[in-house]
């Protein structure tokens, strides 16, 4: 049985994201199981200097969905875009990045479509299906995503009316693009009227500067050991040495040393880097939630009880102020 597997794509700064690469990887593996077409929907206006950027992404199309409305995102804006297209064309997965935007929309748009939606995938395993694939039952689509703060793994077969909604963790999935093969490139309009929008976005500033912390390969995070919103400098330091970015637990973030912006944990961002250094974090199931599937972790705390050694690869019982000083002398002599 063929399908239609559909990326909705993420842009900033005139470029995909690096999830959206991600998810075409992901949806590059469907498309080579099951005999499907690949497509990658992009939002926005005014953006024709980035269409054949888009092209060579090893997509089979791209659907360009222009706006006024669409400048920023807005879910009754993308939803209403969306909604009438999915059902002219009926594809069969729908599959978004894990971030900010894809949180907020994605439920709401398999809401919005009654179909099922599977959240923070991080494997997908397609078993030879009892037909018709799409419809669940033995065989079919597995998909696994971590829950109780990343401790366990659950297995998810989805049912019924398709598209099935589903938003990938961040660097479980492998870029894979073919720029020797271009998409054909749909643009379409959508109408969209001002009185179904009912949010409006006036401005956006911007908070971080550099990479962010879903995309940097290196973060260096601090917790209630560190003390103080002064003792981050530290951090600071090592992270602009290892070239990764500084992030914090939701109880740093409480207490007000660092923005909502660096929070790692389930009510924050979920990230995936190649390393992650814990210190001073006692390691709670939210935080968990939002670094254990990180590549590498290292984490330093004084306590040798703390949770967050469980799902260490290295730990170091002992003082961050002791501890952290030091890394940082030996990274500068290497």
């Amino acid at each position: 049985m063929s399908c239609d597997i559909w990326v909705i794509a993420e842009h900033t700064a005139d470029n995909l994201t690096s999830g959206t690469f991600e998810a075409i990887g992901a949806g590059r593996f469907f498309s080579n199981k099951l005999n499907a077409k690949l497509s990658l929907i992009i939002l926005g206006n005014k953006i024709d200097a980035l269409i054949h950027r888009f092209s060579d992404t090893g997509v089979d199309n791209v659907y360009v969905l222009e706006n006024l409305h669409l400048s920023q995102y807005t879910s009754d804006a993308y939803i209403n875009s969306l909604e009438p297209f999915i059902k002219q064309h009926k594809p069969s997965i729908i599959l978004m990045t894990s971030t900010c935007l894809s949180r907020d929309f994605a439920p709401k748009l398999a809401s919005r479509l009654k179909t099922a939606y599977v959240p923070d995938v991080s494997g997908i395993e397609i078993n030879p299906p009892s037909p018709p694939l799409l419809k669940g039952g033995e065989g079919g689509i597995l998909f696994t995503r971590p829950i109780y703060g990343g401790r366990l793994l659950s297995t998810v077969i989805c049912k019924g009316e398709t598209p099935w909604v589903v938003t990938l963790r961040p660097r479980a999935f492998e870029k894979i693009v073919d720029t020797s093969k271009k998409a054909n490139i749909e643009k379409i309009e959508p109408t969209l009227s001002p009185s179904n929008i009912r949010t409006i976005i006036e401005g956006i500033e911007k908070t971080q500067k550099g990479l962010g912390l879903t995309d940097a390969d290196i973060v260096v995070s601090g917790g209630r050991g560190m003390k103080g919103p002064e003792n981050f400098k530290m951090l600071e330091e090592l992270a602009n040495i290892l070239g990764g970015v500084v992030g914090a637990s939701g109880a740093a973030v409480d207490a007000g040393w660092l923005p909502h912006s660096a929070q790692v944990g389930q009510t924050g961002k979920v990230v995936s880097p190649k390393l992650y250094i814990a210190c001073g974090i006692s390691g709670a199931p939210q935080h968990l939630a939002g670094m254990s599937t990180s590549k590498c972790i290292v984490a330093i705390n004084k306590d040798p009880d703390a949770p967050i050694f469980k799902v260490a690869d290295y730990g170091i019982v002992g003082d961050v102020f002791e501890v952290v000083p030091r890394l940082i002398d030996e990274v500068k002599k290497r």
